[in-house]
């Protein structure tokens, strides 16, 4: 009997080590299709010419990488790409814990401030790009008042077709939206912050700048690392703001590499040029990601040190 017991109880663990892979099959199934796959594909189509219903699909080697590199609208795009991604990283994340640290006093009212903190993050694009396009449109835009009692100008600004204001204009947008989702995240952190940590710091003599930089900081940092590269991330592979605001210009000053791509794609049909164009922004935002991991190791064998 104890011998029959041992069989059927190994048996049972044989089955229930199926379980976890089981359970992760749907997930790798889902990976593999419709990332996977479509990366592949990508980097398969980056070596052949595709220009659709122009010629037909021949291998061609490195030439679409030799002209990417030597392509100066290929750079201006990754030099808008990384100009919008830092900036967008900087606004939003900054504004999102400037937020929860605010969301995280106690105040009256303080659950309805932390609902209207999220609509931002709640609003769909499309609706997005029309209330600031009134916002900032240069016959009747509220803004044109604003900038008028504080300028002394007399015409108002053109903002989406100057080359000096239609960046930071869509950066202000793209952080405007995103920071909601930054500062909840951080907010959690915040709260789970033990509270005799303060209570020891402020028994310490420490001020509230002090507890903010001794106790506070080193507690959000590895948040603030994910949610960085978080951004990065978003920013990279942001279209819909940008194409819908301003298409990519005035002069290609908002052209990113995601809206490079299209322009490729479905400009000018040409899907080979545009798939290389994807898998440079694959490889930034790769690099992006393994910078981000080896910063976290390096953080986690100090605090360990």
């Amino acid at each position: 009997m104890a011998a029959q017991a041992a069989i059927n109880k190994s048996a049972s663990g044989r089955r229930r080590d199926y379980l976890p892979y089981m359970l992760a099959l749907p997930i790798i199934l889902y990976e593999t299709i419709f990332i996977l796959i479509p990366i592949v594909q990508q980097l398969v189509s980056s070596f052949t010419s595709d220009m659709f219903g122009i010629s037909a699909v021949k291998w061609v080697g490195l030439a679409n990488y030799d002209r990417m590199l030597s392509d100066k609208y290929f750079w201006n795009s990754m030099r808008v790409t990384l100009s919008f991604m830092g900036g967008t990283v900087i606004v939003a994340v900054g504004a999102g814990l400037i937020a929860a640290l605010l969301m995280n006093q106690n105040f009256r009212g303080r659950s309805v401030a932390r609902a209207i903190m999220t609509l931002p993050w709640a609003f769909p694009d499309l609706p997005t790009v029309l209330i600031f396009m009134w916002i900032f449109n240069p016959s009747f835009g509220v803004m044109n008042l604003f900038v008028r009692w504080i300028l002394p100008i007399e015409q108002n600004p053109k903002w989406m077709m100057d080359i000096n204001l239609a960046l930071p204009l869509v950066i202000m947008i793209a952080a405007w939206k995103a920071f909601p989702f930054y500062g909840l995240v951080t907010l959690s952190v915040l709260q789970s912050i033990p509270s005799e940590l303060y209570e020891a710091a402020k028994v310490d003599g420490a001020t509230r700048l002090q507890s903010f930089r001794y106790v506070t900081l080193p507690e959000i940092i590895p948040t603030l690392m994910l949610m960085g590269v978080l951004a990065c991330i978003f920013a990279f592979r942001q279209f819909a703001l940008i194409f819908l605001f301003t298409g990519g210009g005035p002069a290609r000053t908002t052209e990113t590499l995601v809206v490079a791509v299209y322009k490729a794609a479905f400009n000018s049909f040409d899907f080979s040029y545009g798939a290389t164009i994807g898998m440079a922004g694959f490889v930034a935002v790769f690099a992006i990601t393994l910078l981000f991991a080896y910063l976290q190791r390096r953080q986690e064998a100090e605090a360990a040190s």
